[in-house]
C-alpha cells in the first residue's frame, strides 16, 4: 500500500533535516510553492534528492553575526555588495536548487542592483554563500551545479572556506575575497567573544579590528 502525505502533515523540528528522494523537478517546484516564501525552513535539491532543514535558534544567531561581520568587511574595504539572504537559487537544466543561510553578490554586485527576481539562466550566482551547522552532499553538489565561486561552512567551532575550481570545491586557508586579511581566524575569535560579551560588543570590536588592520 502506498501512503501519500501532505506537507502540512510533516513536522520538522529545529535542528532536524527531512530527506525526500525521487522528487522530480516539477514536484520540487510544487513543494516550494506549498512551503511559501515566509518560512524558517531551508531547502536543498539536487538531482532528485530534496532536503528540508529547520534551523535552531543558535544557528540563526551564528548566521546573523557571521553575515554582519562580512558586511562590516565589505563596507570598510569600500567594496560594493548586494545581500540576497536565503533567496532560492535554482537551475532546472542542472536539476539543482539551493537556499543558503545567507549570501552576497560582490564582484557581480552592480549587475544585481534593483533585481528582485533571480534567473540563473541569465543572472550570475552569488559570489559568496554561507552555510551554518550542516553541509550535506546534496547541498555541496547543488552549490557546485549553480557555480557559486566561494562557500563558507561554519560548524563545531570551525569556519571552512571552499572555492570552486574546475567543477569541484577545494578547501583553502583564507577567503579569496578578503585574501589580504586573516578574516577566518578573526571571525572565529569574535564569535567566541559574542558568547561572553554579546553580539553588539563583538560587532563593534570586529569593526575596530578591521579598521586597525587596514590602517597598517
Amino acid at each position: 500500500m502506498v501512503v501519500t502525505l501532505q506537507l502540512c502533515q510533516i513536522d520538522v523540528q529545529p535542528g532536524q533535516c527531512l530527506t525526500l528522494r525521487e522528487i522530480t523537478w516539477a514536484e520540487f517546484e510544487a513543494i516550494l510553492d506549498e512551503l511559501g516564501e515566509h518560512r524558517a525552513a531551508r531547502v536543498a535539491y539536487y538531482q532528485g534528492v530534496l532536503e528540508i532543514r529547520m534551523p535552531t535558534p543558535e544557528h540563526e544567531v551564528d548566521k546573523e553575526l557571521i553575515g554582519d561581520m562580512v558586511k562590516i568587511l565589505l563596507d570598510e574595504l569600500e567594496l560594493d555588495w548586494e545581500p540576497y539572504g536565503s533567496t532560492t537559487f535554482k537551475r532546472a537544466e542542472m536539476a539543482a536548487g539551493i537556499e543558503p543561510d545567507t549570501c552576497f553578490y560582490i564582484q557581480n554586485a552592480r549587475k544585481m542592483i534593483g533585481k528582485r527576481r533571480i534567473n540563473l539562466s541569465v543572472d550570475p550566482p552569488p559570489d559568496l554563500a554561507i552555510e551554518i551547522d550542516v553541509i550535506s552532499k546534496t547541498q555541496l553538489s547543488g552549490y557546485v551545479a549553480l557555480g557559486v565561486p566561494e562557500l563558507w561552512c561554519y560548524g563545531d567551532g570551525k569556519l571552512q572556506v571552499f572555492v570552486l575550481n574546475q567543477g569541484e570545491y577545494i578547501q583553502v586557508e583564507t577567503s579569496l575575497i578578503f585574501e589580504n586579511l586573516p578574516v577566518i581566524e578573526r571571525i572565529l575569535e569574535f564569535l567566541q567573544l559574542s558568547l561572553t560579551q554579546g553580539s553588539s560588543t563583538a560587532r563593534r570590536a570586529f569593526r575596530l579590528w578591521v579598521r586597525e588592520a587596514l590602517a597598517q
